[in-house]
């Protein structure tokens, strides 16, 4: 089925390797914009996630995450890009910029960061920090902290994943997370 096939001698691909393999290849070959960018507001829409209370939690390949190979709309220009974080920051109790998304981290330390955000069961907002150069560099400058993933809780830079570890270990975190922690 389709038109990717295995090298001779290759075992089978599996479905969702097939899939995703496909979505690669169909977005690599998508004819970019010629044009520069977009406003501010048309960065990625954040994503909102929210772990389920039951235990045994898996990770697999979410139902949504066609969304990852689609093509991101990017601000240009720093007053934009801060004017963007800044919003996010604002909006969001628990908001954490990282590399891919919580389904599909591109790091192990943004891996870490999302495991101990769904620990505790909080809601929390994303952006993926790979999809503009732009907010990369943005976030970076925005918290004058040079690594990524960087995690915001009640509009407060917290730190990245060591913090988050260290809040995570001394039960910190935990007291930070209350709704009524402000």
């Amino acid at each position: 089925r389709g038109s990717l096939s295995t090298p001779e001698g290759a075992p089978p691909m599996s479905a969702p390797l097939r899939r995703a393999a496909a979505l690669s290849v169909r977005a690599a070959l998508r004819p970019t914009s010629s044009t520069a960018w977009t406003p501010a507001a048309a960065i990625a829409p954040l994503a909102a996630h929210r772990v389920p209370s039951s235990a045994g939690v898996s990770r697999g390949f979410a139902g949504d995450s066609d969304d990852d190979f689609k093509p991101q709309v990017h601000a240009s220009g720093d007053a934009e890009v801060q004017a963007v974080i800044a919003k996010d920051v604002a909006e969001n109790r628990v908001l954490l910029y990282m590399k891919g998304t919580p389904g599909a981290p591109q790091c192990g330390f943004s891996n870490m960061a999302v495991q101990i955000l769904n620990f505790h069961g909080v809601e929390y907002a994303t952006r993926n920090v790979l999809a503009s150069e732009e907010l990369r560099n943005g976030i970076k400058e925005f918290s004058a902290w040079p690594t990524i993933p960087q995690v915001f809780i009640d509009g407060e830079f917290v730190g990245g994943c060591d913090i988050l570890r260290q809040m995570h270990s001394d039960g910190e975190l935990e007291k930070a997370l209350k709704p009524d922690a402000k």
